[in-house]
């Protein structure tokens, strides 16, 4: 697992695998999530992420 944090943007990027993205899906207006082509979790991105 990979976590990156963004000051400009205030934005937290959660890697959890290298799997190719096939498949990005918004989950809420700062939530979104990267899933590969079987479907798992590739990542997660959050937005306003220190709100």
């Amino acid at each position: 697992m990979k976590m990156s944090y963004f000051d400009d943007t205030d934005t937290l990027y959660v890697e959890f695998s290298s799997t190719k993205v096939a498949e990005t899906k918004d989950l809420d207006e700062r939530t979104t999530l990267d899933l590969d082509a079987t479907g798992e979790i590739v990542a997660i991105t959050l937005e306003h992420a220190s709100q």
